[in-house]
């Protein structure tokens, strides 16, 4: 089993690009997971890493192994999985990401409950708004919200989520309301979710004739959808948020819905994981035990 836990350290170290992160994300302290990583080296005698004051990267040798380590990993999980299925006890750590709203306001207040109806299995949540690869990651659920697409795995769309432009009252006031879509073409500093290596940026409208994409621009972004809408409620703009995400907000009169006539495109709430994680029983628990208490926390919200 020593053995076993070295090469997992060893895997996620690589994954995650440090000794303290590998370490921190299999719960094991910086010291441990090093002295799992020499004994490692030691058994094999050979260097793994490439080991600088600033930098850690696999050796070409440790590239190879990684990727034999990480197949005996995945191939042991699965069987644990498949015999978890047999005695109806899930067990195991599922790695979960999410956008910060999202994640904050709607997939982590249900892993208590979940985790209480199997106290076998482990949930890691790591939220944020950038995009993530899950093979490169080591993650298991991506809990998504927006385009839902990616031909390498398997996607199940949950709910469409009505967004909204929102606004200060003190913004209004200064700056005016927008009446028609064209009028944020003007003055108005639109508040954007960005980046890096984001796509051009486009806010599409539901109009009478049909979708309009409005080219959004303003003086200022963020890569976190909290700080676009603490920026609204200060009176810096007007941002476009699925209204559950600030419906607190629009009911205290904090903010205010403009152009409701021509609302933004809902966005598609949903989730993806590799094929092959379907087989895994917690997995596949987990997935539905949040997509069914989703569906009524949104409404709820």
């Amino acid at each position: 089993m020593p053995y076993l836990e070295s090469l997992r350290v060893f895997v996620r170290v690589v994954e995650l690009g440090s000794i303290t992160s590998g370490g921190r994300d299999l719960r094991l302290t910086p010291a441990v997971a090093s002295n799992r990583v020499k004994e490692l080296e030691s058994r094999l005698g050979v260097r793994l890493f490439n080991r600088t004051t600033r930098n850690l990267s696999p050796t070409e040798v440790g590239k190879v192994f990684y990727d034999h380590a990480r197949k005996v990993i995945e191939t042991l999980d699965e069987a644990e999985a498949v015999v978890a299925g047999f005695s109806d006890k899930p067990r195991g750590t599922i790695r979960v990401t999410a956008p910060l709203g999202v994640g904050r306001r709607i997939v982590a207040p249900l892993i208590p409950a979940f985790a209480d109806k199997y106290p076998n299995v482990d949930v890691q949540l790591r939220l944020s708004d950038r995009k993530v690869d899950l093979f490169e990651d080591g993650l298991d659920v991506a809990f998504v919200l927006g385009e839902l697409k990616d031909s390498n795995l398997k996607l199940r769309k949950i709910a469409d989520c009505d967004r909204v432009l929102v606004a200060a009252p003190e913004y209004l006031e200064a700056h005016g309301t927008p009446q028609t879509p064209d009028d944020l073409l003007g003055d108005h500093n639109c508040l954007l979710l960005r980046f890096p290596r984001s796509p051009e940026y486009f806010w599409t409208l539901q109009t009478e004739n049909g979708l309009r994409k409005i080219e959004a621009k303003g003086r200022y972004d963020a890569d976190d959808g909290d700080v676009l809408t603490q920026w609204a409620l200060e009176g810096a703009g007007i941002a476009n948020k699925p209204r559950f995400d600030v419906a607190q907000h629009l009911k205290s009169g904090a903010l205010v819905e403009v152009l409701s006539d021509t609302p933004p495109l809902p966005a598609s709430f949903g989730c993806l994981y590799p094929h092959r994680k379907l087989q895994d029983p917690k997995i596949r628990l987990f997935v539905d035990f949040v997509a069914s208490e989703s569906k009524q926390r949104i409404a709820q919200l």
